[in-house]
């Protein structure tokens, strides 16, 4: 009788043991299990009064789950502004406002275009007050267009800086186009600054300056903390936090956390090679986007990676993403899934023009959405990426893209 017992005992261990083991099969496949997604071919609608958007450089879905659009209208060019002129000479197209409000079902609710026209990187508060990279972070009341506040910023460019989309203004002719750093005719190259002035520049603005230097990558809010942080182009990129009600200079830190005091003014420290070690710097555009548990995901595009920090700074951990990725790299935009773990990270992909799904916890990838193309799904120039509460993605183009496209989930 004792050796039937121990021998259903045995066998009864077995299996739970195996049916343990089953359990943990299918927890774990539902963990490695990519999100899917299809393309929306309804979103948006037509955009009206003829317009045409430019490259997409900022992308923010507010409280209600509509979307707000920066888009740069001097990336059109004459020839895509035929009924602009007076008389038109062709049925299309005219320039768009730079921002454009879009809901749910694909109409336009809503628009202006401030008095500094182009930027990059916005995003919207919850009171819908909107926030536009322009050589600072400018505060905009959406209703009349109005400036109402900005983070403090150097009141110099660098060397050969040029403001980027900050600094082009539109042309008074609203027929005529402009020369668009990104579009289908590009600008000519900046001046190449002198040494000499790049170090002159970083001596009178070293790394700790608690303001905007350069230009800005990204601008995301931490409402209940109270705080905005952005990302600007300084020395690789930095990342910069600010109160949200006084838009005073609160912290900030570099590559790997370490304070401003430490980022190195030496350009071989964030010197790269694709597919090599990892620069002890912030390579250079670098955006982020926060996490519902506090944790920090800053996107070093240029190094095809992703370092993760807590809201104050301290380094945790690093994952890298297609490291063979060439000029662009692949670690654009930072989005989460919709659960509420945010077991997904979505990161959008200029080069590879591709979404990528990452587990969130140790950054492998688990299945990616898209391909470089014309077509609607496709990508051109894939720059911007948001999420709504629903799930929903939205993708914004830059290059020859220049459009906003809609993803929904699937079961």
């Amino acid at each position: 009788m004792k050796i039937r017992g121990s021998l259903r005992a045995q066998a009864l261990s077995r299996l739970m043991g195996l049916c343990f083991l089953t359990a943990c099969a299918v927890l774990g496949a539902q963990a490695q299990t990519a999100p899917k997604y299809k393309f929306d071919p309804d979103w948006p609608k037509s955009l009206p009064s003829k317009w045409k958007l430019g490259g997409v450089t900022g992308l923010a879905v507010d409280k209600d789950d509509n979307v707000w659009v920066l888009d740069r209208p001097n990336d059109l060019r004459d020839t895509e502004l035929h009924a602009a002129k007076n008389p038109p000479t062709a049925e299309c197209c005219t320039r768009p406002p730079s921002m454009i409000h879009i809901d749910k079902e694909g109409n336009v609710i809503g628009s202006f275009t401030p008095e500094q026209p182009q930027g990059h990187g916005m995003a919207v508060d919850s009171k819908g007050f909107v926030y536009l990279g322009q050589f600072t972070v400018r505060k905009y009341d959406p209703k009349t267009g109005k400036l109402v506040g900005e983070a403090p910023r150097a009141p110099d460019m660098p060397p050969g800086g040029g403001g980027g989309e900050a600094g082009a203004a539109l042309n008074p002719d609203p027929s005529r186009g402009g020369p668009g750093p990104l579009g289908t005719f590009p600008a000519p190259p900046p001046r190449r600054p002198d040494p000499a002035e790049v170090a002159a520049f970083r001596e009178k603005y070293p790394p700790t300056t608690p303001m905007i230097v350069q230009n800005i990558e990204e601008i995301r809010l931490d409402e209940p903390a109270h705080e905005l942080y952005a990302t600007d182009a300084y020395l690789g990129g930095r990342v910069m936090v600010f109160d949200l009600d006084t838009l005073a200079f609160k912290r900030g830190w570099g590559a790997y956390g370490k304070p401003l005091s430490e980022i190195s003014t030496n350009d071989a420290d964030r010197a790269y090679t694709p597919g090599g070690p990892m620069p002890k710097e912030f390579k250079g555009h670098l955006t982020l986007n926060i996490s519902n548990d506090g944790l920090v995901y800053a996107a070093d595009r240029n190094a095809n990676r992703i370092q993760v920090t807590t809201k104050e700074g301290k380094f945790l951990k690093e994952f890298i993403l297609a490291p063979n990725t060439g000029e662009g790299g692949s670690t654009g935009g930072v989005a989460f899934s919709p659960d509420k773990a945010q077991r997904f990270l979505y990161i959008s992909d200029l080069t590879n023009n591709c979404i990528w799904f990452l587990n969130r916890e140790d950054g492998k990838v688990v299945g990616k959405l898209g391909s470089a193309g014309q077509n609607g799904g496709q990508f051109f120039g894939l720059h911007m990426i948001a999420v709504d509460s629903k799930g929903h993605i939205y993708t914004g183009e830059v290059q020859n893209g220049e459009r906003v496209q809609r993803f929904v989930p699937v079961k």
